[in-house]
């Protein structure tokens, strides 16, 4: 197994770990046009029920 010879210094640490981002959850509108709310792509809207315009979930 592979073994760091040397200590990695503070700098390089850091500057290995800036690149860690949270990215921000990709967010659709519903096509319901009444509803209009904010849902994940590809999955039902958790306001209407609705999925692709079919009332799949009542709610």
């Amino acid at each position: 197994m592979a073994v760091p010879k040397r200590k990695m210094s503070r700098s390089n640490t850091r500057s290995r770990r800036s690149q860690w981002k949270a990215t921000v959850p990709t967010l659709a509108t519903c096509p319901n046009r009444a509803c209009g709310a904010l849902k994940p792509p590809h999955e039902v809207c958790p306001n209407c029920g609705q999925y692709r315009g079919r009332q799949v979930v009542g709610v």
